[in-house]
């Protein structure tokens, strides 16, 4: 019977990879799915996120309560849950009416519950299950390494959906093969129940021999501060990620992708990774954690390799300490239990809270910090004591290298504003990184040579920031107000200015940035009285600072879009004035657009100018043919559409091509392109849309300023299929 038991190891490492892999392909898909009603947001995914995770701990929890009861038992109480979670496929989100604005963080979270809830509890708790299972028989091992392999299979089917399932399967089909992987699912967690028929009970010493005693104390409170700190920079992360890049499943994988390898590399039975991970994390820290601040205002891949970098060394060096700290097998669920609690825990902060409480990301540092107070440091310690016999010297070290820390990085921050990368710049960050990662030597010397690195890189300017008054933070995003020695007000979100206006006031209401008498947009309402009469309807998508309302003639009616009440009040405190003084009668509709358009009259306008973006991503569910039959019955059958397309990293115009050739209409494109000394006037790429040929010809500055669009993509972006990896431009990105 034992060796019967023993052999089955094959089988349950299947079922566990088969789990694992299903339930984290199920979370972009599902947030694929919500992306039409929720938008792009990075907190959409960050709120998705805390479910899964509150899911995660239930889950986990049920296993533990489970646990307790004999396997013949356990298997028939899982199995009937199974079956019973089984009748919510195939998955497809319910039909509940929108949030109203400023609910979206109570109901996103809400969305998702109803849409997956029951099938990720039941499949989250099959890993630990299937390892308890496993271990019912004292020739079994450690079931630890069981762990590795479900985190393997969780970064298999994250991987999947951005390189596979999103480009090659509509969400449908994805759905339904999700339901095919779930009834496969079903059949192995039977087929090792049956492998277990024979066991009567958990064996309390079934480990292997490195495994702890079973009289070793539970440490709740470090397995939930080691669980809890990675969750949370991994979400803290994909904030950044998707807030100035995309907002898109390739994106939204990575951070998390790299968080759950993690634990494969950490609980690994070969050691070596882990240990040499664990070896450079301190140097990492300071390092990544430091440039990665320092570059925060800069959206390109280097920053965002730095954030990864991060995230992977600390979690896999966070989570050897977890691993190193494991109890014996017979308290394997209470163990996977605290971990859930903290992931929960991290996820909480990251997710609700820190937008509530920062007015910017500021959990991002923070959970550095935690971070350096439980990386593991013991081989540098040791290195050094045995470099300084005498205690006194020892001390005396540390002091000097604190000193050469705050000397260092002061130098290294100055020397990169006023000419980046010289050798002196190279000097200072080198002798940074240095003298940092030596102080790892003690543990309150090296926490504080990371506050000082994250304050003197770009801690005490972003406090300066938040101290002034002028940024705030919404569900949406971070907004920044800021007056430029030039005599401009700014209003920046994430790295992207959305828009600007003079202070002086014989010109505060001349067109800047994107909207010049010269961009596509300029030329549109340029041409509105001619094309469609003096008494023109006007509505726009995304409010910004209201440059737009400069164009307003006497008797035209304006109706704006936004969905951040916090861009709207910038407007209404008097940050930015052009709404109350160009259009101060024009209706704003808060909500997300697409969806407040669905309800207005057909022939509701004549000029629908489409403006909305998240930092430098423009909202993936606002480009597809469904989006663009909504605005098409919202205009006048001579109506012009205009699409707002400026962006550093997605070559967007074979797109909305494609949407041209869809839906008949006639496209041209405005690319008005700028030197930097032209500022306040930005470059920018505009395209006009229409169903009559003869309002794109009517256009301002036709033909010569005009152009038709590019070879249009293979097939339109629909809410049921969409992808952007071929329309990438990877040579921005750096």
């Amino acid at each position: 019977m034992t060796e019967t038991l023993a052999g089955r190891r094959w089988l349950f490492v299947v079922t566990i990879l088969t789990g694992s892999f299903l339930l984290f392909l199920v979370q972009p898909m599902v947030a694929r799915m919500a992306l039409p009603r929720l938008g792009g947001a990075p907190n959409v995914w960050n709120s998705a996120m805390l479910v899964y995770q509150a899911l995660l701990l239930g889950g986990y929890a049920y296993t533990h309560a489970l646990s307790r009861l004999p396997i013949g038992r356990q298997a028939a109480i899982h199995i009937a849950l199974l079956l019973l979670a089984a009748v919510t496929l195939p998955i497809t989100l319910p039909d509940i009416a929108a949030p109203a604005p400023g609910r979206e963080a109570l109901w996103v979270p809400w969305l998702f519950l109803l849409t997956v809830g029951p099938l990720f509890f039941v499949v989250s708790a099959q890993a630990p299950l299937m390892q308890r299972w496993f271990v019912a028989s004292p020739a079994a091992g450690d079931p630890y390494p069981l762990y590795a392999a479900s985190n393997l299979g969780s970064f298999a089917g994250l991987l999947a959906y951005p390189l596979l399932a999103e480009p090659l399967l509509s969400i449908g089909v994805q759905s339904r093969i999700w339901a095919i992987g779930y009834a496969l699912l079903i059949l192995l967690v039977a087929a090792a129940a049956l492998s277990r028929r024979g066991a009567t009970a958990i064996v309390g010493d079934a480990a292997t021999q490195d495994s702890p005693a079973e009289t070793d104390p539970d440490r709740p409170f470090l397995w939930i501060a080691l669980s809890a700190v990675p969750s949370g920079l991994m979400l803290s992360t994909t904030t950044y990620l998707t807030t100035d890049i995309f907002a898109m499943p390739l994106l939204w994988v990575i951070p998390l992708g790299l968080y759950l390898l993690s634990f494969s590399v950490a609980f690994a039975t070969w050691r070596r990774p882990a240990n040499a991970i664990v070896a450079i994390a301190p140097f990492v820290l300071v390092t990544a954690g430091g440039f990665a601040l320092f570059m925060s205002s800069l959206a390109n891949l280097w920053a965002a390799a730095a954030s990864i970098l991060l995230l992977f060394v600390v979690s896999v060096a966070l989570h050897t300490r977890l691993y190193e700290t494991r109890p014996a097998p017979a308290r394997l669920t209470r163990f996977y239990l605290y971990m859930s609690a903290g992931g929960a825990l991290g996820g909480l902060f990251t997710a609700l809270i820190a937008p509530l409480v920062f007015d910017w990301t500021w959990e991002h540092p923070l959970l550095i910090i935690a971070a350096a107070m439980l990386v593991p440091l013991g081989g540098w310690s040791r290195l050094l004591q045995r470099s300084f016999p005498s205690s006194d010297a020892f001390r005396l070290a540390i002091l000097a290298l604190l000193v050469i820390v705050l000397v260092a990085a002061f130098r290294f921050r100055g020397e990169m504003i006023s000419d980046p990368w010289t050798l002196a710049t190279l000097f200072f960050a080198v002798l940074t990184v240095a003298a940092g990662t030596l102080l790892a030597a003690r543990r309150w010397s090296y926490v504080l040579a990371c506050v000082a690195v994250l304050a003197l890189l770009g801690g005490i300017s972003q406090l300066s920031a938040s101290l002034s008054g002028n940024r705030s933070r919404s569900y949406f995003g971070i907004y920044t107000v800021k007056d430029t020695a030039g005599g401009f007000r700014l209003l920046v979100h994430g790295t992207t200015n959305h828009g600007a206006q003079r202070q002086d006031p014989k010109r505060e209401f001349e067109p800047t940035t994107y909207y010049s008498q010269t961009s596509g947009a300029g030329l549109a309402m340029l041409s509105a009285e001619r094309l469609f009469g003096p008494d023109a309807r006007i509505g726009v998508v995304g409010l910004g600072v209201g440059t737009l309302a400069c164009y307003r003639r006497p008797g035209q009616t304006w109706t704006y879009f936004e969905i951040d009440p916090e861009v709207l009040a910038f407007s209404k405190n008097g940050s930015f004035t052009y709404l109350q003084h160009c259009t101060p009668d024009a209706q704003v509709v808060l909500g997300d657009a697409r969806l407040k358009l669905q309800s207005v009259p057909k022939d509701s306008f004549d000029i629908l100018v489409v403006d909305a973006f998240s930092s430098d991503a423009i909202p993936l569910h606002l480009m597809t043919d469904e989006a663009q039959k909504i605005y098409l019955d919202a205009l006048a059958p001579n109506g012009l559409l205009m699409m707002h397309i400026t962006n550093r990293f997605v070559k967007l115009e074979p797109v909305l091509a494609a949407l041209a050739r869809e839906n008949g209409l006639t496209a041209m494109k405005r690319v008005d392109d700028h030197r930097a000394g032209a500022w306040p006037v930005a470059s920018s790429w505009w395209v006009a849309l229409s169903r009559d040929p003869a309002t794109i010809a009517g256009l301002e500055g036709m033909p010569g300023k005009w152009r038709p669009l590019g070879t249009p993509a293979p097939e339109p972006w629909t809410d049921d299929y969409a992808s952007i990896l071929p329309y990438l431009d990877w040579k921005r990105a750096f």
